[in-house]
């Protein structure tokens, strides 16, 4: 059956409710928001003459969580326009429009009865086919159906989204006995490639994969933590970033999530399980205790951690009071920084004989245990449990690969002679002679299961730039960028140097691949899988020359930059920027010369030159005054001087987009470019993009004059500017710099209208950017940014 989700309707609007409305908003399918009718009026309400008739009053609930989401951090709309494809309605006078959409999500309060409730007015309202489905976070989907129609029970299934939906990739899917295979198949297709969320089928059991596992790990962390005599800023010291945790590490994540949420997911477990595994999911006294004083973390002001002025205070638990934070430093953490590799720092770790390695091994072991007991009650593979921890808690390895990481038989040795009991499969796994339960050949990653190894099902819109190399080698690398051939004619141009920076080898990269490409392929995708795109130009190389008066070789590589870009501009074959998360400065400015732009939903894109010093050198202010100039249709006049006012104001203040969409609004994207929602498939996504594009004749763009302001508009440029600075909210320096940016955009002193070459405009803008570079504030702000990482203004 073809199916096709055109409109959704959300039942509950708390902030999970809401932020998964949010998330379909931003998707593009309109959304039902339904929540309870009041039974009392606000004061506010009564000054009003309100009744409780009216529909503004019974579609308060629903209505304020709306207007909530354009204020929540982070941002759960990619745009405040998306705002619009939410409508706000309750669960009476709208349940009959549920005949109107294709999927019902149910995410109202963690109670079997109520939940129950509410699905037998969906089945007597939706439409047959539809797809219902719970968000529950660990009830049993199985106990929500019973009662239901058949029709209700072979289209219902639990769809587990984490908090923040936006943001967090994993999206739990559990069927029960009666979900019809084709509407499983259909939602985990849906999930990966629309929702673009990391699809794992979890089975119905207590808090399914993620939350059963990490819950489990939290609680562990605690009662050795309690045992140990650590104190929480040491814990958090050594339980994030070090082992390949996110940098909220332990305490700081039970802050955000909220100490309320985490004994309720850790009681739906204790409430449901025998033996030793209730003991752990107990939650420890000085916990309850908190809880009762309101201590719940970041929404109540103070939970592990008290922010005190500049301070971040930690909580003892013995004396419930708050102390100067600790951080644990032993010769173990000092050497695993030195180690390669998150792996080989794990492994340095966890069998580090000091306070650190002791304890990193005591929360650890007992998780990598845990995962191996519930294989086959909590998910059929251990892939799924991998996958689980590192979308939905943020792992950089899932349990199965941190074994692998310390060493199964090693470790395995370790846990015995400690008295721990060891699960059958694995033992068996061991004796079969197989030590890992993970292994490559040819480029194929399998995984254990049952005796055997399975190969790792992996999406081919999924492409990975490293099992490529493997595949079809690599046609030219150097130490910033490498060219690789993607197969079917596409080349990738990837940037790996430090935070992919732009220096002189990206550069020669750039200018080697456009030749190759015109020569052998089809067309080049710019793309990378690092943390971010690009950050920007190599400050520090900046700094650096710029300190040792080496103007002319600043010249020589702003010119090489410029350079680069125009022969990005001006390839007779197709080229596509994939940019995602960071993607600033010289970064921007690449993306800018493309010819199409794929971005993820994430790409946080801005021209922010102007914070270290600077103005964009590398082509962005002419590249994204065209951008703007060409977004004009045909036969309208264009109005020079606001287009220059917008593209001004947003380069002076270093404004940078939240998400694809607003870089859209920003302009940095066209109405054209492509905006991929899962960020596994962008490279894929950019490379049809440039296939569509060769196989549709492209052509390059043509050179031509650019109308600009001239003398007049760089005076009307500059009067903002001077008004903020004479009211003293920037410096003298922002003046200087602003001054240097209006004279750059506006053409110089032209008359208004003139028509300019491209290479008019960059040579005033490498003029420009070289005289800023000599400046000693602008030379303090770099120094700055590299140092502190925020911007000084000077």
């Amino acid at each position: 059956m073809n199916r096709f989700i055109k409109k959704a309707a959300v039942i509950g609007s708390g902030v999970m409710g809401s932020g998964i409305a949010a998330h379909l908003a931003n998707i593009g399918i309109p959304t039902l928001l339904l929540d309870i009718v009041p039974t009392e009026l606000t004061e506010e309400e009564k000054a009003k003459g309100l009744t409780l008739q009216d529909t503004r009053v019974r579609n308060r609930i629903s209505t304020l969580s709306l207007q909530k989401l354009l204020k929540q951090k982070p941002a759960p709309l990619t745009t405040k326009q998306n705002l619009s494809l939410i409508e706000a309605g309750n669960l009476e006078d709208d349940i009959g429009r549920l005949t109107e959409v294709d999927w019902v999500i149910e995410v109202v309060v963690e109670n079997l009865n109520v939940k129950k409730q509410v699905f037998e007015k969906v089945d007597r309202f939706r439409k047959p086919g539809s797809i219902v489905s719970s968000n529950t976070s660990g009830i049993s989907i199985e106990a929500m159906a019973e009662g239901r129609s058949e029709d209700f029970k072979k289209h219902f299934l639990g769809t587990h989204f984490f908090n923040p939906p936006r943001y967090l990739k994993l999206l739990e899917v559990i069927p029960t006995k009666f979900t019809d295979p084709d509407v499983l198949t259909f939602m985990k297709k849906f999930g990966e490639d629309v929702l673009g969320k990391g699809i794992v089928v979890a089975k119905d059991t207590p808090n399914f994969i993620a939350n059963r596992i990490g819950t489990y790990g939290l609680l562990v962390t605690l009662q050795q933590m309690l045992k140990g005599g650590y104190s929480i800023g040491e814990v958090d010291s050594i339980t994030g970033p070090l082992i390949g945790r996110p940098k909220s590490a332990t305490f700081r994540t039970l802050d955000v999530v909220g100490l309320d949420t985490f004994i309720h997911v850790a009681n739906n477990v204790y409430e449901q399980v025998e033996g030793n595994e209730k003991k752990v999911f107990e939650v420890p006294a000085f916990m309850k205790e908190m809880l009762e004083k309101g201590w719940i973390g970041s929404k109540a002001g103070q939970g592990f951690f008290l922010k005190k002025g500049k301070e971040i205070a930690e909580l003892n638990p013995l004396t419930m009071e708050y102390e100067p934070r600790k951080k644990l430093k032993t010769a173990a953490t000092e050497m695993s920084r030195q180690e390669k590799g998150l792996a080989n720092k794990v492994k340095a770790l966890v069998y580090a004989k000091d306070r650190a390695g002791e304890f990193l091994w005591t929360i650890l072991s007992p998780v990598l245990l845990y995962s191996a007991e519930l294989l086959g009650t909590i998910a059929d593979d251990l892939v799924a449990i991998d996958r689980a921890m590192k979308w939905g808690f943020g792992w950089e390895m899932g349990p199965f690969e941190t074994w692998d990481a310390i060493g199964v038989e090693k470790s395995v040795q370790k846990m015995k002679e400690s008295g721990a009991e060891i699960p059958q499969w694995v033992t068996l796994m061991l004796e079969q002679g197989h030590t890992s339960f993970y292994k490559e050949e040819n480029g194929q990653l399998y995984y254990y299961d049952h005796g055997k190894y399975i190969p790792v099902k992996v999406n081919p819109k999924a492409i990975r730039i490293e099992q490529l190399k493997k595949q079809n080698g690599v046609i030219k690398r150097n130490s910033g960028a490498s060219l690789v051939d993607m197969g079917d004619g596409v080349a990738l141009l990837e940037f790996h140097s430090q935070n992919n920076a732009i220096g002189l080898d990206i550069l020669q990269m750039i200018n080697f691949a456009t030749e190759e490409v015109e020569k052998k392929y089809k067309g080049l995708v710019i793309g990378n899988q690092g943390k971010n795109f690009c950050v920007g130009a190599n400050l520090a190389m900046i700094v650096m020359e710029a300190q040792d008066d080496n103007v002319y070789e600043l010249d020589m590589v702003v010119r090489q930059f410029q350079q680069a870009g125009m022969r990005l501009k001006y390839c007779s074959k197709p080229v596509v920027a994939a940019p995602f998360a960071m993607t600033l400065g010289g970064g921007a400015e690449i993306c800018l010369a493309a010819a199409h732009i794929q971005a993820s939903s994430e790409t946080y894109m801005g021209l922010v030159e102007t914070g270290v010093g600077l103005i964009p050198g590398g082509g962005g202010n002419k590249e994204w005054y065209c951008k703007h100039l060409e977004s004009i249709p045909k036969g309208v006049t264009i109005d020079l001087q606001a287009i220059a006012n917008k593209v001004f104001e947003t380069i002076a203040m270093a404004k940078v987009s939240a998400s694809a969409d607003e870089a859209r609004e920003y302009q940095f994207l066209t109405a054209v470019d492509g905006i991929s929602f899962n960020g596994d498939h962008l490279l894929y996504d950019a490379k049809m993009k440039v296939l569509a594009l060769s196989e549709q004749g492209f052509r390059p763009k043509q050179r031509r004059k650019i109308p600009v302001v001239g003398e007049t508009g760089y005076a009307t440029l500059l009067l903002g500017a001077q008004s903020m600075y004479l009211s003293g909210f920037i410096s003298e320096h922002d003046l200087k710099i602003a001054k240097k940016l209006a004279y750059v955009l506006a053409g110089g002193k032209v008359p208004f209208g003139t028509e300019v070459d491209e290479q008019y405009l960059l040579d005033l803008e490498r003029e420009a950017f070289l005289s800023l570079v000599a400046e000693p504030k602008s030379q303090q702000r770099m120094q700055h940014m590299l140092l502190k990482g925020k911007p000084l203004r000077n």
